[in-house]
């Protein structure tokens, strides 16, 4: 198994980069108070709602980053590994 296959591997064993619940429902509740904000001519609660979606999205990306950095540090190990043998 070469890296790229390891990582993909670990990618998809490791649920495919899924975001949290949490991280779904802030995403959730800030399109939510994005559109209420829109709907009553509401400016700040527009921009709260555009916030919390950011930061969710924000949130997301960052593991998603991590977990590929940690699955390249992964597949480097087992390179290693192997060559040990």
């Amino acid at each position: 198994m070469n890296c790229l296959e390891f990582r993909l591997k670990n990618y998809l064993l490791n649920g495919g980069g899924a975001m949290s619940l949490e991280d779904k429902l802030n995403q959730v509740k800030g399109s939510v108070k994005e559109g209420l904000g829109k709907v009553t001519g509401d400016t700040k609660t527009e921009a709260e709602g555009v916030a919390e979606k950011v930061v969710s999205k924000a949130k997301e990306v960052a593991e998603d980053a991590k977990e590929a950095v940690e699955g390249a540090i992964n597949g480097v190990k087992n390179i290693l590994h192997k060559d040990d043998n």
